[in-house]
């Protein structure tokens, strides 16, 4: 048995989490490998925290404020990089539903197998993860790889589509028993980013946005970055009294601003404070939180993990029915922030089997690096048909 860790959060644990999670742009550097920075943050997680060297408590409790702090930009980051305002993603919408709906159908029939296989009661739960997307993970691949086109806003709508059904779904999924309290508590979040939306939009038609976005600039007095936080942290602590995962928080309110128009600056510093710091912080402490040794002790749920990273990409590839291109389906199988919250709120309410927050991490980690794989495909053939068209006269 392996020593109970007894590091505290102090400077030393941040200037650890700083350093490995480098390993995410190294691993990253090599465009022929297309892997997503956040895949080699992760695995510098697990390198220092339970499952490796123990350098890292994941359990410090303002570590994982912290964490939770990330998760909850990353997440308002993701959904302020969806194109609300492109009349092309409205027209788009339709295709997306109708495959975030197909995919569901297998989803359904893998899940209910696989827990039966198992002898578990969670096949909503795994009806969920198998069926969700990622758009904290997809989008950021799109815009580095520079993929674009019809299919990929086509894309774009079916993972936000998924997403937001995912996050709302998930709670009521994984404790069935607090399901009608839950879906209130998703009901008034999400109430309170459309009333975000109204009143950005009504600040917008009125001058007062520009005006705030003036003065900060000439003052150098950031407001918009410290009104944007402000809001953020209010919805995260709304979702946190409601019982409601903080990924609906963040995610319900980057739609809005994405919907208004976010200013260059403010995403500019938005993107430093969560690229540079608290995302990577995040990443390493849910790598840090997992004990693959569970895995061993529980090899069974190594099967499971399998069939879960599996039955996600199988699920989604049956997208190629409603044309949608096999790199592309593959790519929107891709999943993290679902089977984060999954564990998160699992283990915290003592709701899973030993071992299987580990297998649900296990299929989502087969799942990130298949998209990446598949992503990496898609922009190879996108340069090959931009090399064999020719040039406007």
């Amino acid at each position: 048995m392996q020593p109970e860790m007894e590091f505290a959060m102090t400077f030393q644990t941040l200037a650890i989490i700083s350093v490995v999670a480098l390993l995410g742009p190294l691993l990253a550097i090599p465009r022929r490998w297309s892997l997503p920075v956040m895949f080699g943050q992760l695995l510098a997680g697990i390198l220092v925290g339970q499952t490796g060297l123990r350098l890292v408590d994941p359990t410090d409790p303002t570590l994982t404020f912290l964490a939770d702090v990330g998760f909850a930009l990353m997440m308002f980051v993701a959904g302020s990089h969806v194109p609300m305002r492109d009349g092309q993603l409205r027209s788009a919408l339709g295709t997306g539903v109708a495959r975030a709906g197909l995919v569901l159908v297998p989803a359904v029939i893998l899940g209910v197998g696989i827990a039966a296989l198992f002898g578990t009661l969670h096949a909503p739960l795994y009806v969920v993860l198998i069926a969700s997307s990622s758009a904290v993970l997809v989008l950021p691949i799109v815009q580095s790889l520079r993929l674009r086109g019809t299919p990929l806003l086509q894309l774009t709508a079916q993972v936000a589509v998924a997403d937001i059904a995912a996050i709302i779904a998930l709670p009521l999924a994984i404790d069935p028993p607090n399901a009608a309290r839950t879906a209130l508590g998703a009901l008034i979040v999400s109430a309170a980013a459309l009333s975000l939306y109204l009143v950005l939009s009504w600040l917008e038609r009125n001058g007062s946005r520009i005006a705030v976005h003036h003065l900060s600039e000439q003052r150098k007095f950031a407001l918009e970055l410290r009104l944007q936080l402000a809001t953020l942290f209010a919805m995260a602590a709304l979702a946190v009294y409601r019982n409601v995962s903080i990924m609906l928080a963040g995610f319900s309110f980057g739609l809005a601003v994405a919907a208004v128009g976010e200013p260059r600056r403010l995403a500019r510093q938005l993107f430093a404070l969560a690229d540079g710091f608290l995302g990577p912080l995040f990443f390493v402490w849910l790598g840090a939180s997992l004990n693959l040794l569970d895995l061993v002790d529980h090899p069974q749920m190594i099967l499971l993990g399998l069939l879960l990273g599996g039955g996600a990409l199988l699920a989604h590839i049956v997208t190629r029915l409603l044309g949608q291109e096999l790199p592309l389906g593959v790519l929107s199988a891709a999943q993290l922030g679902v089977p984060v919250a999954a564990v998160t709120i699992g283990t915290r309410s003592d709701l899973l089997l030993p071992g299987e927050g580990a297998a649900v991490i296990l299929g989502a980690l087969i799942t990130v690096v298949a998209s990446a794989l598949a992503g990496g495909r898609a922009a190879k053939k996108q340069a090959r048909a931009a090399e064999t068209t020719p040039a406007a006269p």
